[in-house]
């Protein structure tokens, strides 16, 4: 195991300073996400008739919702801007490999994804794959660029809890239930099948450093990115077949 996870890279990355801030940034993103999960359920209690119609469980499923979609907003304006606004993950822009670079925002990023998942123990079994390639990301310093596409996949996340939101409270026949699927069809497509091709194209162009990470991490970035792809595309076909049927119950509603 040891030599699977290399502490040396670890105790090397991991400075004091560091170390203070994965603390902070993880306490941050548990504490955030209860103040968000108690929030949801005050104002959807106040606001929409048909939260206070819902089961407890249901209850507790659409407060899930809420900080799952604020937590999926967050990570995906930050991931976007260090993957396109800000020069750390440039080809040129610094001397060191690539998969070697991370900054403070990047580290307070993940740290604050992990304590989203650690706030709910039920999104860390679903979430796990995702998981363990972050908090080694975070650990290591490493393969970083790669953790923050598939973070920006997380985009998609708010229109697929909207579209839970409207079927709960019966409005699968709305206009705007309609225009979500459309807007997830498109954006699963780029966010998580076009994104990926990308992903894989990267990787394999950067090939000769993704093979310098230390062995966990590497046999992590070769497996799980693929499963992840794997169920993205199944996902994808049910959206799509989803679409069609939508839209055309919507057509034959407009002619009758």
């Amino acid at each position: 195991m040891e030599g699977l996870l290399d502490f040396t890279v670890i105790s090397n990355n991991a400075t004091a300073d560091k170390k203070s801030l994965w603390l902070v940034s993880i306490l941050l993103g548990i504490i955030i996400c209860k103040i968000v999960y108690t929030l949801t359920g005050i104002v959807s209690n106040s606001c929409f008739q048909a939260y206070t119609k819902l089961s407890p469980a249901k209850k507790v499923e659409w407060d899930n919702r809420g900080f799952s979609t604020f937590h999926a907003l967050v990570v995906a304006v930050v991931s976007l801007y260090l993957l396109l606004i800000s020069d750390l993950f440039s080809e040129n822009s610094h001397q060191e490999l690539i998969i070697n670079r991370n900054s403070t925002l990047s580290d307070g990023i993940l740290g604050f994804s992990l304590g989203y998942f650690l706030a709910d123990l039920s999104m860390i079994i679903w979430k796990f794959p995702a998981l363990g390639g972050i908090d080694l990301a975070l650990l290591s310093g490493q393969v970083q660029l790669y953790i923050m596409m598939v973070l920006f996949t997380e985009v998609t996340t708010p229109f697929v809890n909207l579209r839970w939101y409207l079927d709960v409270a019966g409005k699968k026949n709305s206009s705007l239930y309609v225009a979500n699927g459309v807007v997830l069809f498109i954006g699963w497509l780029i966010a998580r099948i076009i994104l990926f091709i990308y992903f894989f194209t990267h990787m394999a162009l950067h090939f000769n450093e993704v093979k310098v990470v230390f062995p966990l991490g590497f046999y992590c970035l070769i497996s799980i990115p693929p499963i992840l792809s794997a169920m993205n595309i199944v996902w994808f076909w049910k959206i799509a077949r989803g679409m069609i049927k939508t839209l055309s119950k919507a057509r034959k509603s407009r002619v009758a």
